[in-house]
């Protein structure tokens, strides 16, 4: 496809071997980088995104995916930020495959968080009746991402949360030894904290939770 050609040629040409080399060890070292900060990546990505707007609109799961399987972690940006825009209140029940495909590829905390809270809850916005049957599967998956996702996908409900779902959930993992599992538990009871003090703060007096899950959950009580 020529947007995604573009798009590479474009991302070559901004290689910064100076600036990539910190973005791969603050990753971990899991993933190679063109060295391409946020604010020009996303410049190149708006104005290639203009030249291509009806491909990207015609093939945008196709392209994301084939952006998303390269090696470089600005095409995976840039994948997840297609998706994000595109199929927004667009979505189709088989688009939960693609959703989960992408969780469980190139695995890490900044593409997971991301797909939970935009691309997945915002699918299970549009498809209530099928987060019982989402949230089942990926809360008992050995993914510890799938995991994470379920946890994690009402960020952005707010009032909307459904706080029953939530506690049930962060009550399912709270043994859990993961960093990443704990941590989602108290990001997601803090982020929910702002609309229902009251209902964390009980939900967290009689849960025993892992002192980072807790720690996080009341940080802002």
């Amino acid at each position: 496809m020529s947007f995604v050609s573009e798009l590479e040629n474009a991302f070559r040409e901004n290689t910064s071997a100076e600036i990539a080399g910190p973005m791969e060890a603050y990753m971990k070292n899991n993933f190679s980088f063109f060295g391409i900060k946020t604010t020009p990546r996303r410049e190149i990505l708006k104005e290639l995104w203009k030249t291509h707007k009806e491909e990207i609109k015609q093939n945008a799961k196709a392209i994301a995916w084939e952006l998303f399987s390269k090696k470089e972690r600005e095409f995976h940006y840039c994948a997840i930020e297609i998706l994000i825009k595109e199929l927004k209140k667009s979505y189709v029940k088989e688009d939960i495959l693609l959703i989960e495909k992408m969780i469980v590829t190139h695995s890490w905390w900044d593409s997971v968080d991301t797909i939970a809270k935009f691309l997945l809850g915002n699918y299970l916005v549009q498809f209530p009746d099928e987060t019982e049957n989402v949230v089942t599967k990926f809360s008992n998956s050995d993914n510890m991402w799938l995991n994470r996702s379920a946890i994690l996908f009402q960020l952005d409900y707010k009032v909307q949360t459904d706080a029953k779902l939530l506690f049930s959930i962060c009550e399912k993992f709270k043994g859990s030894k993961e960093f990443f599992i704990q941590k989602a538990i108290g990001w997601a009871l803090r982020d929910y904290s702002r609309f229902n003090p009251k209902g964390v703060t009980e939900f967290v007096a009689k849960t025993d939770l892992k002192p980072l899950s807790k720690r996080e959950a009341l940080r802002n009580l």
